[in-house]
């Protein structure tokens, strides 16, 4: 039997919470079968994690795994699985997340509407500070999008149509610095194509309760999001959403400790908006009065990004 959802789960050294979130996908409440393709993206001795997967209930479910036959990391190995995937709806979910037995349930009925190409679902942060509900808006359209990145918006509850990401949507971008960014990318361009809308009530945990590979690769931020900003041209007609963007770019290189590089991005996000917040701890971030690690640990302890 087809099966109604590709799940893509790219996964690299994390089996214990691979494992989580495997059971959370098997574990969804009347849509079956699923079908969870792992891509493996590190070490040739890391697919033997597989085993950890072995006496999970399954029920009508499959579960395969493949290597990253792309290129090397997240935007790579997510191709990799969308093009393997055997479903007419692909599904992402991070290594380290996990979702609730009712989110397939709850968003797939979105897809009636043929113009949805990406539906999403509200999120629940789990940080250090506890649990935080993050209820994501029911449909954004392209400026919503350039104004902010709309966190609630989270690759670990996306479902987009298989056809669209083999066609006029496209696949993930493997050119953007370090992956960084992709998910962000993908939303621009979805909206570009068709309609994104979302079930708002959180049925996504997200764990910012451990060790992001982002949470200090700080010049691949910064030059994964300076690639944004050439891409989508749009930006020019939002000024919020550029020195957004730009104050993220500024914080960046403040944290690598090139004031230099800082200044520039923060003077160019404050004349696109003098309240940008992300420009002015850029400044102090640079200056070294405190660490950018510091910072971005404090905002995610009340379920808050850079």
């Amino acid at each position: 039997m087809q099966p109604i959802v590709s799940v893509v789960m790219a996964t690299r050294n994390r089996p214990t919470l691979l494992r989580r979130a495997v059971a959370s996908v098997f574990a969804q409440q009347t849509v079956q079968p699923i079908e969870v393709v792992l891509v493996y993206d590190g070490d040739e001795h890391d697919i033997a994690e597989l085993d950890e997967l072995i006496d999970l209930e399954r029920g009508p479910h499959a579960l395969r795994a493949l290597r990253n036959a792309r290129t090397p990391g997240l935007a790579g190995a997510r191709n990799t699985g969308i093009l393997e995937a055997s479903a007419p709806l692909i599904a992402f979910c991070d290594d380290d997340d996990e979702w609730k037995p009712s989110k397939l349930a709850a968003q797939l009925p979105l897809f009636d509407d043929p113009s949805v190409v990406l539906a999403a679902t509200g999120i629940e942060i789990h940080s250090s500070g506890g649990a935080h509900a993050r209820p994501s808006p029911a449909s954004v359209v392209l400026d919503d999008l350039l104004r902010s990145r709309i966190t609630e918006l989270h690759p670990s509850s996306f479902v987009v149509r298989a056809d669209a990401l083999r066609g006029d949507l496209g696949l993930v971008d493997e050119h953007l610095p370090a992956s960084y960014g992709e998910d962000y990318d993908l939303l621009l361009r979805a909206a570009k194509v068709g309609r994104v809308v979302a079930v708002p009530e959180p049925h996504t945990v997200i764990h910012w309760d451990r060790t992001s590979y982002f949470s200090e690769k700080w010049q691949g931020i910064a030059d994964g999001l300076s690639y944004l900003l050439a891409k989508h041209p749009e930006f020019d007609r939002s000024g919020v959403g550029q020195a957004r963007i730009e104050g993220q770019i500024a914080f960046a290189h403040g944290a690598l400790g090139d004031r230099r590089r800082a200044r520039s991005w923060a003077r160019r996000a404050i004349g696109h908006d003098a309240r940008q917040p992300r420009a002015y701890l850029a400044m102090i971030v640079g200056m070294g009065l405190v660490s950018g690690q510091t910072v971005v640990a404090a905002l995610n302890k009340r379920g808050r990004g850079m």
